[in-house]
């Protein structure tokens, strides 16, 4: 079963013969399933009125558990978005009703992020669907292969740097 990045390796392979253009049969398709990922994710998104980058905070306060805070640096470090996009992200959240940002109890120059009631019943609305999507996104691999897949890119993200923390 050829696909499109197939043709591009043989083109490749016809114009450039001098070249190994194998890593491209790995990060071509790479990025093209992360386009397809993520335009499925975010029309799941879409009916929660939320995005990736918004879901993402609400669902690390949620599963940080009781109290559902932690100071803004604390969920960039577990958040999967960037520290520029996190001030943006609370701003619209709190605006919303979703969180809240207090004092620091430890630190008096810093702010908590706290997940409202509204935040914590939407997320746990939303986390359900999420997860159904990314059923649907895996429901093309066995067992067998979503685990070797997970071990593939668990591999691949520590050899990159990507660590646990």
């Amino acid at each position: 079963m050829a696909d499109h990045v197939d043709r591009v390796v043989k083109q490749w392979g016809a114009e450039r013969p001098d070249l190994d253009v194998s890593p491209m049969e790995v990060i071509g398709r790479l990025k093209r399933l992360y386009r397809l990922v993520d335009a499925e994710l975010k029309r799941n998104f879409a009916d929660y009125d939320l995005d990736a980058a918004s879901f993402d905070v609400l669902a690390t306060l949620r599963r940080s558990g009781p109290p559902y805070r932690l100071t803004p640096t604390g969920l960039m470090r577990s958040a999967m978005v960037t520290s520029g996009a996190i001030t943006q992200r609370l701003d619209r959240l709190e605006a919303r009703g979703l969180v809240t940002r207090t004092p620091s109890g430890s630190d008096g120059r810093s702010r908590d992020v706290a997940l409202t009631p509204e935040g914590h019943a939407l997320v746990d609305r939303a986390l359900p669907a999420h997860l159904a999507a990314e059923r649907r996104v895996l429901a093309g691999l066995d067992a067998a292969r979503t685990d070797a897949l997970v071990d593939a890119l668990r591999t691949l993200l520590a050899a990159l740097g990507d660590d646990a923390h």
